[in-house]
């Protein structure tokens, strides 16, 4: 199940366009896409943590947390999903991500990362 908690982030079109993307990316490679966006609390990797651990199927589901306050990008994922897609493809997609964050395009970023991370797991299936 698509799910984006955002906050006053992003305006309605960047949040159909961003749902719109993790539906797609869903079908593509049969896994969940969670993201947030908004401020985390206390550290963020471990925060990103039990957000990932609280989903529906954490086994097979990809959390992106953004924290543009703190300037912060955490890509959790699940056991299944790991067997697909490597670290290594994990951190090219953070990279690509904060291009695009630092360009000031906070939704086409978001949209990049979870494509790209669908991308992957398809290609590995």
């Amino acid at each position: 199940m698509a799910q984006v908690a955002s906050g006053d982030y992003f305006n309605n079109a960047e949040r159909l366009a961003i749902d719109t993307t993790i539906r797609k990316s869903e079908q593509l490679c049969r896994f969940e896409f969670s993201v947030f966006v908004g401020d985390t609390d206390g550290a963020a990797r471990p925060f990103a943590t039990r957000l990932h651990n609280t989903l529906v199927a954490p086994t097979k589901s990809i959390l992106i947390l953004v924290d543009p306050t703190s300037r912060v990008l955490e890509i959790v994922t699940g056991a299944a999903v790991r067997r697909r897609v490597s670290d290594a493809e994990i951190e090219h997609v953070v990279t690509a991500m904060q291009a695009l964050f630092a360009e000031g395009d906070l939704a086409d970023g978001i949209r990049q990362g979870i494509s790209q991370i669908a991308e992957h797991a398809h290609a590995a299936a």
